[in-house]
């Protein structure tokens, strides 16, 4: 059964370039442009992993994952953050994300970031 991944990402182009990509690859994709509550649409959707870009409107990703890893029901679930700003993510501290990968990225990394966290190998 294919992998479910929930990606929270405002910019739209990057957003579809994720999408198409992941799906490419076998995954299940849901794409949010944002999100009010990040636990009800991790309930609502049950991804096996949580894609999410750091500058946000409205909250930041940094605050979705500690809210993914603060939760007793949620906290299992892989959260990558996605950043064009490292310094800034990494100089607010580690908000208990499995992985951070810089933008712009190499989509094969990722791919393959991706892969490692959900315990897959790749030939």
């Amino acid at each position: 059964m294919a992998k479910r991944i929930l990606i929270i990402e405002d910019d739209e182009d990057i957003l579809q370039v994720l999408e198409t990509v992941l799906e490419y690859n076998d995954f299940t994709v849901k794409g949010l442009s944002r999100t009010d509550d990040i636990l009800k649409s991790v309930s609502e959707y049950n991804p096996d992993l949580v894609l999410t870009d750091y500058l946000l409107s409205g909250t930041n990703g940094g605050k979705i994952c500690q809210q993914i890893k603060g939760n007793k029901d949620t906290c299992h679930i892989p959260v990558i953050l996605i950043s064009a700003y490292p310094e800034l993510a990494s100089s607010l501290g580690n908000f208990g994300f499995d992985a951070f990968i810089t933008k712009p990225f190499d989509i094969n990394m990722l791919v393959r970031k991706i892969n490692q966290l959900l315990g897959h190998h790749q030939h």
